[in-house]
């Protein structure tokens, strides 16, 4: 496109506008916006419940001289509030990368003369030089239009370029939304795939398009994960109830023996045994864990609670464009007139010559490197069948010679090929069918021919452009493109295919009780379409302008019948994501494009494409698929309830261990025996209960229904009143087994040592009992399940060889107030034990079924 000075209107504006409108707006770039401070972060993570208590708990640790297990609760305090700042982070991340999508440089016109500048330096008022294969910096009205189009991708969804128009007239009050053909306005971070124009710049900065997005996501806030907040609640009522047992025992302690500065050391014992110090340790090494055996599936958790969440998941939102499909274009279908179809999936590796006619003409009709999805296509169909030199003509030298350009009155376009020899020009023609079908003079029973097909081919999802040919003998061409005598050679359907792995994929979410929800920018026809092929559950299909007319409550009322969400604009994204929350959903949702950020961060699980997705899209998401394999969500939502079920089973195992801890700590002060546990004694428990919990349960494998049962209810209790009532009885029975072992021992004479070294050893094997009754939900012992716990093993192995160095070697159990156990000691332990573990076994089989329900 040449812009001569002269032009009215075109000279643009002078360097001192130029400068005063840049003082006056701004750059143009977005703003991030106010950053708290890192003291800041950190004071207000210190607010946290579960960050008080891990510094509590390592408080009481290093006053009693525990420096090992206070470091490691002080790391996880740590850890925690590093957390705290990668997360406060996220959304300044995100921005950033809204930012990088605006070009570095911009050709501009002022005072008449084209000038390079800085894409931040373009203000209101200049004219913006755009040109194929370059992103717009600013958004603007088109007042010059060369065969423009652009692809609006990362603002609309849709996957096929949109034709731009110039401006007639004066500029609207309005600016118009982006997508569809013949809108005269340019948005910043759109590219441009064909053509030149020239924008009169209308916004910069925040004010554009992008940029309101932009603003939308940095108002949004990370949402708790239930799972956190369940988990809070729980350390409070177990600090509530271990604190109140401690007072009481210590008062009991105090009137009962005299002593109160004993009293205060056994209370302190006491509060330590029953403080569960191993929950929000389970929960930060779970989500760890969960999020390396994620990475090893190509999906990136940037936050680990995510995972469990998309375990909870009742309904996954996804976007069509990129991530059910390809975010590509392929000729699907050819048509000629007399209706024959040939479907390059279905009919076959071999080109058949009827149609090669059909498949050459659409060739010639596009540049030889174009940037345009569709005309890509056009060739990517001549490399798929290279026996059918569809590209012949070309190959045998002839040379485009002139190019009829599209426009708003006529969607057609048409090149005219020459060899140089005496064999006249080949005229090739491709564009909308309907004026394909003007261009040849098809009327009457051809064009409802024609038309029909078109409506046949639209109601699969395909976008159909029509192709014609002809030859031109004369020496002059003519003026348009409706001097040629044109013959119409047929349709050609073109559509962005579905992954591989999404119908499987698609499968086994619903299968898993997900509700698969689509919300796209393509027209209702298409997305019911793609819809099917990707085996989306049937249901309605709402377009934007249906959602536009309802409110946020109406909206959440229709919400649940609809599968299919078309013509949605981004904001209308982020309503429907909200509308599922208010309506009690826990939604997951999918996407890679800038249009998809702010409903992405405001989801509860945002899950975005790692290939082709936009830095902003991983930046707002939480879970991130590597490979852009839609197959990995369903990898992911396994791996989530697996955690949580492990969570359950660990939780479960922590309420009823401390249990017999806390009974075999308080019974000695109501009933005058020795002391049993001392701080030391739970320090060596520990050595048990802490690798279990963190190592042990996090490898256990899933159940076998794992992916069979209906996510559970959003407002379920990580510990419901079933696995409570199951974990009090396993408690209540390890606990009054102890009591009556430690009653024989007491009066068959035993001495202090021998009888808390023979205590202590049935309180570990008790320990052990109840490790292996809550590895599975399944009743019995033993394990029900595909798959081992390594693990496991290993840390049983490595228990077994610390427990019998410590009562059966002299020097280690003296160093720890025990004696060797005797053989009437080591009999009690094992009668003790193998009838509490029948016991148990017997009872889980009341209550399986129940606890994983």
């Amino acid at each position: 496109m040449t812009v001569s000075p002269s032009q009215p209107g075109h000279r643009g504006l002078s360097h001192a506008e130029a400068a005063q409108r840049l003082a006056a707006d701004g750059p143009n770039e977005l703003s991030s916006g106010k950053q708290r401070s890192l003291l800041g972060i950190i004071g207000g993570v210190l607010h946290e419940p579960m960050l008080l208590f891990l510094v509590a708990a390592g408080v009481i640790y290093l006053l009693l001289g525990e420096l090992h297990d206070a470091l490691i609760l002080m790391a996880f305090a740590g850890l925690t509030v590093l957390i705290a700042v990668v997360q406060e982070a996220r959304t300044e991340k995100a921005i950033d990368a809204l930012r990088d999508l605006s070009v570095p440089q911009a050709t501009v016109i002022r005072e008449g003369q084209r000038q390079t500048v800085r894409s931040q330096d373009i203000v209101r008022g200049d004219l913006l030089v755009v040109s194929e294969g370059g992103r717009v910096a600013a958004d603007g009205w088109i007042v010059q239009a060369d065969t423009l189009q652009a692809d609006e991708a990362i603002l609309t969804g849709e996957s096929v370029a949109v034709t731009k128009a110039r401006l007639t007239g004066e500029e609207p009050g309005e600016t118009p939304l982006p997508g569809g053909d013949g809108i005269p306005y340019a948005y910043s971070g759109t590219l441009v795939v064909r053509g030149t124009g020239l924008v009169r710049v209308a916004a910069t900065g925040p004010r554009t398009r992008i940029g309101a997005i932009g603003q939308s996501l940095a108002t949004l806030t990370d949402e708790t994960p239930r799972l956190t907040l369940q988990t809070r609640k729980l350390v409070r009522w177990f600090a509530a109830g271990g604190i109140g047992v401690s007072v009481l025992a210590i008062l009991l302690y105090g009137f009962l023996r005299g002593s109160w500065l004993d009293a205060l050391l056994s209370g302190v014992a006491l509060a330590m045994s029953m403080l569960p110090e191993e929950l929000p340790v389970v929960l930060t090494l779970f989500m760890t864990m969960g999020a390396l055996r994620m990475s090893r599936s190509r999906v990136l958790a940037r936050r680990g609670t995510a995972i469990e969440t998309l375990g909870a998941a009742t309904v996954l939102c996804t976007d069509k464009t990129g991530t059910l499909t390809q975010n590509r274009m392929l000729v699907e279908e050819l048509r000629l007139p007399d209706g024959a179809a040939f479907r390059a999936a279905d009919d076959g590796a071999t080109f058949p010559d009827a149609f090669r006619h059909l498949a050459r003409a659409g060739i010639m009709a596009c540049p030889e490197e174009p940037f345009d999805p569709m005309e890509k296509a056009f060739h990517e169909l001549d490399a798929a069948y290279p026996g059918a030199a569809l590209k012949e003509r070309q190959d045998d030298g002839w040379t485009l010679h002139r190019h009829y350009p599209l426009d708003t009155d006529l969607l057609a376009m048409s090149h005219v090929w020459t060899n140089g020899g005496e064999d006249g020009k080949l005229v090739a023609a491709k564009g909308a069918p309907e004026a394909i079908a003007g261009l040849c003079g098809l009327d009457g029973e051809a064009r409802a021919t024609m038309d029909a097909a078109v409506a046949d081919m639209a109601s699969r999802g395909l976008r159909v452009l029509g192709v014609a040919s002809t030859r031109w003998a004369n020496g002059t061409l003519p003026e348009s493109q409706h001097g040629f005598d044109f013959t119409f050679a047929g349709l050609v359907g073109l559509a962005d295919p579905i992954r591989e792995t999404v119908p499987q994929a698609v499968l086994s979410l619903q299968s898993a009780g997900l509700r698969v929800v689509m919300i796209t920018g393509d027209y209702p026809a298409t997305a019911r379409a793609i819809a099917e092929k990707a085996g989306i559950a049937a249901g309605e299909t709402m377009s934007g302008e249906d959602i536009a007319r309802l409110s946020d409550e109406e909206l959440a009322e229709r919400i649940g019948a609809v599968s299919v969400f078309a013509r949605v604009m981004p904001e209308q994204k982020l309503r429907i994501v909200t509308a599922l929350k208010a309506a009690g959903e826990v939604v997951a949702m999918t996407g890679d494009g800038v249009n998809d950020a702010p409903s992405l961060k405001a989801a509860h699980i945002g899950v975005a494409m790692g290939q082709r997705g936009t830095d902003v899209a991983r930046e707002a998401s939480s879970i991130v698929l590597l490979d852009d394999d839609f197959q990995s969500i369903a990898t992911a939502v396994r791996l989530g309830r697996r955690i949580y079920d492990n969570i359950r089973k660990a939780t479960e195992f922590i309420f009823a261990v401390h249990i017999p801890i806390g009974g075999l700590a308080l019974t000695p002060l109501l009933t005058g025996w020795p002391i049993i546990l001392g701080p030391i004694h739970i320090a060596l428990l520990e050595l048990v209960i802490d690798p279990m919990c963190s190592l042990s349960f996090e490898a256990e494998p899933e159940e076998p229904d794992i992916m069979d049962r209906p996510p559970r209810a959003p407002d379920s209790p990580l510990v419901s009143r079933v696995l409570l009532g199951w974990a009090a009885l396993q408690g209540t029975v390890a606990v009054a087994f102890l009591i009556a072992l430690a009653a024989w021992a007491q009066y068959s004479g035993m001495d202090d040592a021998h009888f808390r070294s023979t205590c202590f050893a049935a309180l570990i094997c008790a320990v052990l009992v109840l490790i292996v009754v809550n590895r599975s939900f399944r009743s019995g012992i033993g394990v029900h399940r595909s798959g081992h716990n390594l693990t496991f093993a290993v840390i049983m192995a490595f228990i077994a060889v610390i427990y019998t160095l410590l009562f059966l070697v002299e020097p280690v159990a003296s160093l720890f107030h025990f004696a060797v156990l005797n053989g009437d000691g080591i009999a009690e332990v094992v009668i003790m034990t193998v009838a509490m573990a029948g016991l148990l076994t017997v009872a889980k089989r009341r209550f399986a079924k129940a606890i994983v329900e």
